[in-house]
C-alpha cells in the first residue's frame, strides 16, 4: 500500500536514527518530520496534524509510553509505533495494551517498520471511512455506547457485570452524562433483553398523576379515569422499569413504590385487587443519594431497595477520548434530523471541543453541535462555527443585588455554595472540587442553615 502522503513524526534521541528513518520514509512517499527531543515532539504533536508517530521507548526526560499516554488524551487519532533497543515481551505487551499500534525491537529491518506503518495508516483510513458511513446513516456506535476512553470502558465493564444479575441498580452521574443510555445498555445485555424497557422521568409528572402512571388506574377512580389503564409496572412485566431522576419522585408516592419493589405486586389506583409483576428496576439520579435522604427528598428505606448495586457514569470532561466518536455519532444524527448532507469537522474544531469543560456533558455537546450545523454553510465545521453560544448572563448580577441589599457575608457564601451544588446536579464531591473546599466542610456548611438566594 502506498497511501497519499501522510504526516509522520519520528522521535529518537539519537540523531543518526532520526536521519535514517526520515530518509527511508521520505523515499517511500511519506511526509516526515524528525526530532531528537521528547519535549519538542510534544510541541509538534500538539500543534500539527500528524497521522502517525514513530518513537523511541527510552529517551531522556520522557519515555515513549509517557508520550503514548499524552496522545491517548490529546491526540487519540494519532497512531504510535514504539521502537527500542531494550525490547522484551513484557514491554511489548504493556505498550500494546496501553494503546500503541506496534512495538519493534532495534535493530529492525526497514521493511518491518514500513509494513507496520502501512497497516496503521490503512487502519486509520478504514476507521475514518467507517465513521463517515455511520454519520451518513445516522447509525449509533456498536452497542449504542461511546466508550473509547479508559473511564467509559471501565464503566461498561462494570455495567456488564451488573447486567448479568437481576438486582436493582442505581445509576449516578451529572446531568447529561448519558445515564439513560447506560440503563438501556444494561437492559439489552440482561436476561430480560427480549422483554420491554419502560421509562419514566420522575420529575416530569405532577404528584397527582405519578401513582396512576406507575401502578395503573381503574375506571371511575377519579374524574378523568374513563377506562381501566395499566401502569408502567404492568407494562414492564418480564422486562425492565427505568426510573430516571428518582430523587424527584414525590414523597407521597414513595411508600407505595417501596411496597411494590418489596412485594413484587401492584394495586391500581381505585382497584381492589393486586397484580403480581416481574420487573427489574433501574433508577438514576444526578444528585448525591445520601444528600437527597438527608434533605428529605428520598426515603432512606427506598434508597436501600434501589441502591443494591451502584454504577457511576463519569462526566465528559474526565473522558476527552470520547469526544471524537461522540462528535461523529452526533453529527450524523443531527444532519439526518435536519435533512442535510453529512458534514465533517476540522482537527482544530475537535481540539477546541476536547479543551472545553462541558458542565452539561453530552447533552451540552449535542446542543453546541446542532447550533453549529444549523449555522454552518460549508461541509466542514470550523473552530469558529463552534464559538457561537447564547450570551452569558452577567456573573456579578447576584453579587450586586446582594451588596445593594446589605446581605451578611455568610449568607452570600452559603447562597453561592448552594448555587454551585445545583449547577453540579447535587453532586457534592464535584461542587466541593469546583469551590476548592473539602466535601465534608461543604456538607456541614449547607446543612447548618438555609442559604439566601442571590437571584
Amino acid at each position: 500500500m502506498n497511501p497519499d502522503p501522510a504526516s509522520i513524526l519520528v522521535v529518537d534521541d539519537h540523531a543518526a536514527v532520526v536521519d535514517w528513518l526520515v530518509e527511508e520514509l521520505t523515499d517511500r512517499g511519506h511526509a516526515v518530520v524528525g526530532c531528537t527531543r521528547p519535549d519538542e515532539a510534544l510541541r509538534l504533536l500538539r500543534g500539527g496534524d500528524f497521522a502517525l508517530c514513530v518513537s523511541d521507548l527510552e529517551m531522556p526526560g520522557l519515555r515513549g509510553t509517557d508520550l503514548l499516554r499524552v496522545l491517548r488524551v490529546e491526540r487519540p487519532q494519532v497512531q504510535l509505533i514504539l521502537i527500542t533497543a531494550f525490547g522484551s515481551v513484557d514491554a511489548a505487551v504493556a505498550a500494546v495494551r496501553a494503546g500503541a499500534w506496534d512495538f519493534l525491537t532495534k535493530p529492525f529491518p526497514i521493511e518491518g517498520l514500513l509494513l507496520s506503518i502501512d497497516r496503521a495508516l490503512q487502519h486509520r483510513e478504514q476507521q475514518g471511512e467507517l465513521r463517515r458511513l455511520r454519520r451518513a446513516a445516522g447509525e449509533p456506535p456498536p452497542d449504542g455506547v461511546v466508550a473509547r476512553s479508559a473511564l467509559m470502558q471501565m464503566t461498561l465493564d462494570r455495567a456488564g457485570r451488573v447486567a448479568r444479575v437481576d438486582a436493582s441498580v442505581l445509576i449516578t452521574g451529572e446531568t447529561g452524562v448519558g445515564k439513560g443510555t447506560i440503563a438501556a445498555w444494561i437492559h439489552r445485555h440482561s436476561r430480560r433483553a427480549r422483554g420491554p424497557l419502560v421509562q419514566l422521568n420522575c420529575g416530569a409528572l405532577p404528584a397527582s398523576l405519578i401513582e396512576s402512571e406507575l401502578f395503573g388506574v381503574r375506571r371511575g377512580a377519579f374524574t378523568d379515569a374513563r377506562a381501566d389503564r395499566d401502569g408502567l409496572f404492568a407494562r414492564a412485566h418480564g422486562g425492565t422499569l427505568f426510573l430516571d431522576e428518582v430523587t424527584e419522585l414525590p414523597l407521597e408516592a414513595q411508600p407505595k413504590l417501596l411496597l411494590a419493589v418489596e412485594s413484587g405486586r401492584v394495586r391500581p389506583v381505585g382497584g381492589a385487587d393486586e397484580r403480581a409483576v416481574d420487573v427489574r428496576l433501574l433508577a438514576a439520579t444526578n444528585r448525591d443519594p445520601a444528600a437527597a435522604v438527608a434533605e428529605g427528598r428520598l426515603r432512606e428505606d427506598l434508597l436501600y431497595r434501589l441502591d443494591v448495586l451502584r454504577l457511576a457514569v463519569p462526566p465528559l470532561r474526565d473522558r476527552p477520548d470520547d469526544i471524537e466518536p461522540l462528535v461523529d455519532l452526533l453529527l450524523g444524527q443531527i444532519c439526518q434530523r435536519h435533512g442535510r448532507a453529512t458534514i465533517g469537522i476540522t482537527t482544530d474544531a475537535l481540539d477546541g471541543l476536547r479543551a472545553r469543560a462541558w458542565p452539561g456533558n453530552v447533552r451540552e455537546l449535542a446542543n453546541a453541535l446542532e447550533r453549529a450545523v444549523v449555522l454552518c454553510d460549508g461541509d466542514l465545521l470550523q473552530a469558529a462555527d463552534l464559538h457561537e453560544a447564547p450570551a452569558a448572563a452577567d456573573p456579578w448580577r447576584g453579587l450586586d443585588a446582594a451588596a445593594a441589599a446589605g446581605l451578611p457575608l455568610e449568607d452570600v457564601e452559603l447562597a453561592y455554595m448552594q448555587r454551585v451544588v445545583d449547577r453540579c446536579g447535587g453532586n457534592l464531591s464535584e461542587a466541593a472540587r469546583r469551590l476548592g473546599v473539602d466535601r465534608r466542610t461543604l456538607h456541614r456548611r449547607l446543612g447548618a442553615r438555609g442559604p439566601a438566594d442571590l437571584s
